[in-house]
């Protein structure tokens, strides 16, 4: 994403002077300064000082500028009291000054990320024009964004890919088997495309979550000793194959022939 270079250097800046914010905003061992929660907070909360003196009422009202429309109360309890706990501090002139600083890189950042929502907005509407639209947003886990990376990298030209197997190998979900005597290793695939690997990773962690067949497929890689990587790259190569098939013959996706029913599956996913 665009916004990295500038979160990245927002979140350095803050770990200098504001550690507690990035605390109060923690999502497991990072902060995402790109939520639009963060950045509206940030606007009014620019140093510890401010920090502390914010009420929960603005916390709130800066929560509900920047879109937040579902638990605002709550999420602004937790964040009034996070902001308030004590913490290493610099002198109140460097404070002061890195304040200034952030508040110019959260701009810089406000910006980019308008620009992103923008261009996601086009893509978006460009890709409900296209006569793949309805297919590939059948399955599981495509959205109109991830959708249409997936059309941009695969491309709509049928005769590209000679079958499913290879569209597979360019996407570098279907492993590498290679044999020399009585050896034999399997391993991933390291010559793709990068970029359509990517989404289909995101798709397939979206799949298991939404889709009962995918779910499956996924904890029965897991028990058969596939670490978590793997076994989403599994499911990624069943999806992108279901996929094929539906793009070949203007199909849309259907749930039960993706991943057959327990009595089936069996055989379904030693394939």
């Amino acid at each position: 994403m665009a916004t990295w270079p500038t979160s990245n250097e927002l979140r350095s800046l803050l770990r200098e002077y504001h550690p507690g914010f990035l605390a109060a905003f923690a999502d497991g061992s990072a902060t995402n300064l790109v939520t639009a929660d963060a950045r509206a907070v940030l606007a009014v909360a620019p140093t510890p000082a401010a920090a502390a003196k914010l009420t929960k009422a603005r916390v709130a009202a800066a929560l509900r500028r920047g879109g937040r429309k579902r638990g605002v109360d709550k999420l602004a309890e937790r964040l009034h009291r996070d902001l308030r706990r004590p913490q290493l501090r610099q002198d109140a002139m460097v404070e002061e000054a890195m304040g200034a600083q952030a508040l110019r890189l959260l701009a810089t950042l406000d910006t980019e990320c308008d620009s992103v929502d923008q261009l996601g907005d086009a893509v978006a509407e460009a890709f409900a024009t296209h006569p793949d639209h309805k297919i590939i947003t059948s399955f599981t886990g495509l959205g109109d964004l991830t959708g249409a990376r997936m059309l941009a990298e695969i491309g709509d030209d049928r005769s590209r890919f000679a079958d499913a197997r290879s569209l597979k190998a360019y996407a570098g979900s279907a492993p590498v088997t290679r044999a020399s005597g009585r050896s034999l290793s399997i391993t991933r695939r390291r010559v793709k495309n990068n970029r359509l690997a990517a989404a289909g990773f995101v798709w397939a962690f979206v799949a298991t979550t939404h889709s009962p067949g995918a779910s499956t497929q996924y904890y029965h890689r897991r028990e058969q000793g596939d670490r978590h990587a793997a076994a989403l790259r599994n499911v990624f190569n069943r999806l992108i194959g279901c996929l094929f098939h539906c793009l070949q013959t203007g199909q849309t996706d259907n749930e039960a022939t993706a991943f057959p029913t327990p009595g089936k599956q069996s055989e379904s996913l030693a394939s």
